[in-house]
């Protein structure tokens, strides 16, 4: 039940909090419009659309264009749970963005977030 509540918040109140968290360490907007864009192959237009749409979690994943094929290469703890053993699909995804959110407020290096 948890997860449905997960799944109905809209992406345009979590995106914010996503870039705060990110400006709070010296970070940028563009740094996570960039990762997210990497994610889930949204262009930078079709990302502001889904959150002009105000599109729910599950929303926002399932019309995503193209899921990046090394999000399986993000490993790792976010909010206590390993994100390569999340069993929901759904919920894996947004761990999978949560992590790498987390990684670039670390001052991880972007090439690295980004898997390359």
């Amino acid at each position: 039940m948890a997860n449905d509540r997960v799944f109905a918040m809209k992406f345009a109140k979590v995106y914010p909090l996503y870039v705060q968290k990110a400006e709070r360490k010296n970070r940028t907007k563009e740094e996570v419009d960039r990762i997210i864009c990497w994610l889930t192959g949204y262009s930078q237009a079709e990302l502001q659309q889904q959150i002009d749409q105000e599109s729910d979690l599950k929303t926002f994943f399932a019309r995503a264009p193209a899921l990046h094929p090394n999000r399986s290469l993000i490993k790792g703890v976010v909010c206590g749970v390993r994100v390569e053993d999340v069993a929901d699909p759904l919920m894996q995804k947004i761990r999978y963005l949560d992590k790498l959110i987390d990684e670039l407020a670390k001052g991880k290096a972007m090439e690295k977030i980004l898997r390359q």
